[in-house]
């Protein structure tokens, strides 16, 4: 009786925890203003065309028949492209205002996304590759500033965690619909497999061009340039931007030792299942799509951790929590293990992103917060453009055993040398030093 009783009492403790957390994301979306709320849902649209798009892509090169070298070329023209644009498109974003850029964005990215469904020249595809990454460095540098610009500090660490939620919700539906689309076209109605993919890239497309409608809807306030009256307030300005300057470094210099391990692993991961377990689309777009699940319910939480550790410890320990779990992917010949090991990676190492975003754009002014937001994009991009040959080649000379389980464990070291830089730069003295010296002058 008394263990029937106690065990009522954990479930309605359990019940009532999950119903506070579900009630207190309600007040917090319910106080977002209509500019965010329509991000968001631009968010859905561009997430949801870019996770159906992203999971077929590599299969759309191989149908062409072309090698894994090829693939590997293509990600990294898309993500040199990015690290060229990101700082400029930055600047372009802190001037002329986040609206009109994402709108130009989305609407170069979609055609580019429209041009590599139908080409089939290899020369072109990485051209148009390029495209993208230039246009969708226009979306990632505008976004988190945006919702920076449009929201309170108290609001700032679950307002990114529920942005970043969102952004891994929609690509688990497009995960999904990517590999059952496929699969249901060349199954069902008896596609070859490239135009399966092919028509797929292309459902993608137009559900991804659908986000421009929000954006367009959204409102911004011209930008005011500010005006430097005298020589002292130009030193000054000076001197905080010095300050700032060094700050976003700081942090750029940890993303990017992120950047290269994850430009290792993260874009060949449904070449990995394909090629080591011989899984079919629907399966890797399955796992996938459970490991972006799984980030989501992770990022929803990471508010909570913040508010115990603080934001630094909260990014570090889940990093490094996430590290057993990428080894083991590594290393597993049972597919079963290799889903569940890259589904707590996935959920651990990701979730710590808006809460190291919360913590850049909380410490960076309005004036520098799209410089500092491109930056840090700017240096993982590069990570993708330098390693993404590198570890296609690995796997080509390697195999799929020893190729993969060599690129995860050099993933593994890059990334536990990036959260220790992380952890002993920012909770060191001369972090707090130089963010005292930032709030005395600002």
């Amino acid at each position: 009786m008394i263990f029937r009783e106690s065990k009522y009492h954990i479930y309605h403790i359990i019940i009532g925890a999950h119903m506070s957390i579900v009630t207190g994301w309600k007040t917090q979306y319910k106080a977002y203003n209509q500019n965010i709320k329509r991000f968001i849902l631009a968010t859905v649209f561009t997430q949801l065309g870019m996770g159906m798009y992203t999971i077929m892509y590599n299969f759309y090169v191989r149908e062409l028949g072309y090698s894994e070298q090829t693939n590997g070329t293509i990600i990294a023209m898309t993500a040199l492209a990015s690290a060229l644009i990101l700082v400029p498109a930055g600047l372009m974003s802190d001037k002329f205002g986040r609206k009109k850029v994402m709108v130009l964005g989305v609407a170069i990215s979609t055609f580019a996304f429209f041009a590599r469904s139908i080409l089939e020249i290899d020369q072109l595809l990485i051209g148009t590759a390029f495209i993208t990454g230039v246009s969708t460095a226009f979306i990632q540098v505008s976004g988190i500033p945006w919702l920076a610009e449009n929201s309170t500090s108290s609001q700032r660490v679950h307002l990114f965690s529920f942005h970043s939620a969102i952004m891994m919700a929609a690509q688990v539906v497009g995960n999904i619909a990517g590999g059952a689309f496929s699969d249901a076209f060349q199954f069902i109605f008896h596609l070859s497999g490239l135009w399966s993919v092919r028509i797929t890239l292309l459902i993608a497309t137009i559900i991804y061009m659908a986000g421009i409608l929000p954006i367009l809807k959204m409102n911004e306030q011209p930008r005011k340039q500010p005006e430097i009256k005298t020589v002292a307030s130009f030193r000054q300005k000076l001197r905080t931007n010095k300050s700032q300057i060094k700050l976003i470094a700081m942090f750029a210099f940890a993303q990017m030792i992120i950047g290269f391990g994850s430009g290792l692993v993260i874009p060949y991961l449904n070449l990995y299942f394909a090629d080591r377990f011989l899984a079919s689309n629907t399966v890797i777009g399955l796992i996938l799509s459970l490991g972006q699940a799984a980030t989501a319910i992770a990022m929803i939480i990471g508010p909570a951790i913040v508010s115990k550790v603080g934001e630094v410890r909260a990014v570090v320990y889940l990093q490094l929590s996430s590290l057993p779990f990428l080894l083991l992917t590594g290393y597993t010949e049972n597919l079963y293990i290799a889903a569940i090991g890259f589904l707590f990676r996935q959920a651990l190492m990701n979730a710590g992103n808006p809460i190291q975003a919360s913590l850049v754009m909380g410490r960076v002014d309005d004036s520098m917060k799209g410089l500092a937001n491109s930056v840090n994009q700017m240096v993982f991009s590069l990570g993708w453009a330098l390693m993404g040959p590198i570890s296609t080649s690995i796997v080509m000379l390697y195999g799929a055993y020893w190729g993969y389980a060599y690129v995860f464990t050099i993933t593994s070291v890059l990334y536990l040398i990036g959260s220790l830089y992380f952890l002993f730069v920012f909770t060191g003295k001369s972090f707090q030093k130089e963010e005292k010296q930032i709030a005395k002058i600002s």
